[in-house]
This record gives structure tokens, sequence and C-alpha cells, in this order.
């Protein structure tokens, strides 16, 4: 059973055919189902452009799965600019080298190719999928080179855009899961780059020259990652790999970010008419390079990882009916992302839905899973990752992670061994480490409209109330 969690990008819209990067916040463990695992084999190497390749020669299929990332995400919009890194990208294919909007559509239908592409905290994306025929190949890489290096940022469709974004972020402003997921982020990421959410001000603020400057500073060779899964050898890789990022300007090394601060355990109240109470726990968990990483992958799987076989899945839905859904996630990026619970409850027995989500959560710190808990977790992680990689384009994903966070070459090979290696005194002290009661922020966005007026009144204490 999967996870399914809420979006924690930075803005509730999305500008143009923008989507979200599949691997980018690679949830714990979400998605599981029987499957062997053939790890594949990553080959690494600097282009002469000063691009990092990574390869994987796949001849099942005559495709090429390509995605070239570049240290600019949403952790670098400027004060006051919050959406630059995500508008940038979302126009790269706006028009280009004197191209204009149609003539690159028609190209890429002419061509069969697909291009989409996305943001997160961390990098921005462009991916292409194209029939791995040279002549079909070549010109999809063409395309894709001017889209990279020339983009023309047109200033009429950047005002179309940009209304459209304002528009679908205020309409997305009404709505308590949205409410719940910025004040959320903004409380956890309080004075850090990752707690940036945009607003209709910070869009509006976004010019064309915002534009231009974002991408002469962060799309550089230098900053880039190429993954390239499918049909071609390696001779074809590096041809590929140069074209891509040749045209790019130079640029200078991307700075590390800095950790989150530690938060401290309190209550955000957001009113709102909702029937429905959207209720998020967590803090700042780990980054992607942690040597906790598997046995905080595994100890999520029996929180709340696992739906309907997880723990909290068993007290606060099948013993009490509180909630529908409720889950528990890690998401790890360049320093440490979000660990979150999240459920829906009716406003009056929110309180009650809370407390039993608290005590299971301190339960599970305190003892960790049992030994058959570890086991199906186990099994289910490592039966299902092969499915994780059974095509070009979801193995792309970890290709192109495993490129961008620079982790070992061999970490396909090396999950299901590192997985089987957890045992519950591992995933006990792991947590124990990592989630902190005295830590855990909690925000609690609407349920106004099932409690009595009140009770919804004394609710939300101006002390605890999220402006």
């Amino acid at each position: 059973m999967t996870a399914e969690t809420p979006s924690l990008e930075r803005s509730p819209t999305r500008p143009r055919r923008l989507h979200l990067l599949r691997t980018a916040a690679f949830v714990l463990g979400a998605g599981a189902a029987a499957g062997a695992l053939a790890a594949p084999e990553i080959v690494e190497w600097t282009a002469p452009t000063g691009a990092r390749v990574h390869f994987v020669e796949s001849r099942a299929l005559p495709l090429v799965d390509i995605q070239i990332s570049f240290a600019a995400g949403g952790a670098l919009d400027p004060e006051g600019k919050a959406g630059l890194a995500s508008m940038t990208q979302a126009l790269l294919d706006a028009g280009a080298g004197g191209l204009d909007e149609q003539t690159i559509a028609d190209r890429k239908a002419d061509l069969g190719i697909e291009l989409s592409g996305g943001t997160d905290n961390d990098r921005a994306s462009m991916a292409l999928r194209s029939l791995s025929s040279p002549a079909e190949l070549d010109a999809a890489v063409e395309l894709a080179a001017t889209l990279l290096a020339r983009p023309d940022f047109p200033a009429a469709v950047l005002e179309r855009e940009r209304s459209r974004a304002i528009a679908g972020l205020r309409e997305a402003l009404t709505k308590p899961a949205t409410l719940a997921a910025r004040q959320f982020n903004a409380a956890l990421y309080a004075g850090h780059p990752y707690g940036h959410d945009s607003t209709p001000e910070s869009l509006a603020a976004i010019g064309r020259d915002d534009l231009v400057d974002f991408h002469r500073r962060h799309y550089g060779a230098n900053r880039a990652t190429v993954a390239i899964v499918g049909d071609v050898d390696r001779a074809a890789a590096e041809r590929i790999a140069v074209r891509l990022t040749a045209g790019l300007p130079a640029t200078q090394a991307a700075m590390p970010l800095p950790a989150p601060a530690p938060t401290t355990a309190r209550t955000l109240r957001i009113p709102h008419p909702s029937a429905q109470a959207h209720i998020l726990v967590g803090q700042p968990g780990m980054a992607r390079e942690d040597a906790d990483y598997f046995p905080l992958l595994v100890g999520n799987y029996v929180l709340g990882g696992g739906g309907f076989v997880s723990r909290l899945t068993a007290e606060v839905r099948e013993k009490r009916g509180f909630a529908y859904s409720v889950y528990s996630a890690l998401s790890p990026q360049q320093v440490a992302g979000p660990f979150q619970i999240g459920l829906q409850t009716r406003g009056s027995q929110a309180e009650e839905a809370l407390a039993v989500v608290r005590a299971t959560l301190a339960g599970f710190l305190a003892e960790g899973p049992s030994a058959e808990e570890l086991q199906a977790a186990k099994d289910n992680l490592i039966n299902g990752f092969g499915l994780r990689l059974d095509s070009n384009a979801k193995l792309l994903d970890y290709v192109s992670m495993i490129g961008f966070y620079r982790l070992p070459l061999d970490w396909l090979e090396r999950y299901p061994q590192q997985v089987a290696a957890v045992d519950v005194a591992a995933v006990r002290a792991a947590w124990q480490r990592r989630i902190r009661p005295e830590q855990l922020v909690t925000v609690i966005a609407g349920g106004d409209g099932d409690r009595p007026a009140a009770a919804g009144a004394s609710a939300t204490p101006p002390a605890e109330a999220a402006q």
C-alpha cells in the first residue's frame, strides 16, 4: 500500500506544464509490492563542459530518457521573490533561441518527444524522452539544448503565466489543506531557505529581468547533473551530455545550504469554516545523505508509511474511526527535509485524534517495532523495490537522484542489503535520535464547521493562532 502525502512544494500552483520531480522528495515508506531487483550498472564521468554525467545503457526499448538537473531550486529564491526558481524553470519552453512558444510545441509534436520539468527546494530539472533513432534523438537533444541555454522568457508569456499562478495561489489559499501545509513548512523552516513559500505579492514582484538573472547565475554546466538511461552506448551518451551543456552560462559553484535550526514543540491553529480539520505533526527530519537513512526508512513503514498495515492506521482508523487515512513520511533533501504525520478528521474530534497520534508515536519511539512488524516491513520494502525500477523512466529518477546528491554508484544494488541488515535496536535508536517530542510542531487548520460556536472560538487562543 502506498502512503499518499500532500505536496510540500513551495507553491500550490503549477505554472504551465510544471510537473513535480518524482523523486525530489522520495517519501520514505511509499509504495511496495512484490518484485525482484536487478540493479543496473551506473557509469559516471565528468563531461568536458564540467557537467557530471550518470549513464545506464538499456537496450530493451528503442527509447532514451534524459534528465538534466541544476542546483537551482526554490531555496535560492531571493528575498521577496519566492517562486522565481519555479517560474524560471516553467518558462524555459515559452520561447528560446528565436523560436516562439507555438513553434517549440510543434517541434515537440513532430519529433514525438516528451519534455517536462519541475523544481523542488534543491533542484530544477528538465526531462526528455525520445526515440533512440539518430535523426529523432539528435533533433530532440538539439531542441532541449536550445531551451536550456537560450531561453527568451517572453514578457507576454511571463505576464500570462504569472497571472495564472497568482489566481491559482489565491484560490488554493482558501483551502485548509493548503493553509496547513504552508504554515507547517514555515514553522519547521523559519528563517531558513526551505521556509519561503510564494505569495501573490512575491509572484507579482517577479519580472523578466529576474528570470534572466536567475538563469544566468544558476543554470551553469558546472552546476548540472545529466542522467541518461536507454538505448545508446557510452560514446553517444558522452555526445548527448556535451551538447546539452555546452551552451550554458558560466556560473559559480553552488553554496551549501545551512542546516535548519531545531524546532520547539508548539501547536498552531488556523481558523477555517471547514468541517474537516487538517492536522500535521512533525519537525525537520534527515538529509539525503544520512547514516540513519535505512533504520528510519524501515521504521517509518511500521509507523505510518505502510498504509493499512501501519500502526497509525490501526490506532487512528481501525480502532477508533477518527480518519479514513493517516500517514507518516520522511522526505530527505540536501539538508534535513521534513518528517511529518498527517490526517484529516472532523473538527469536533480533532483533539481526540491528535492525542491518539501522539500516544502512538510516543509508544513507537519508546519501544520501536516488534520483531513481526520489522520483518513484514523489510519484506515489503525489499520485494517491492524492483517495481520501482521496472521502466526506464522510473530508473531515470533514481539515477538522477544518485547523481545530484552524489550518492554511491552502487546505492541501488545495496538497497536490499541495507534494508535487510536493519534490526529492532537500530530502528529504535535512530528514531530516538532524530524525532524528539520536544521539537514536534503541530498545525491544525479548519474543522470549525464541526464544532459548537463557543468551542470553535475557544479552540483558537490568540497566543497559538497562526497568522
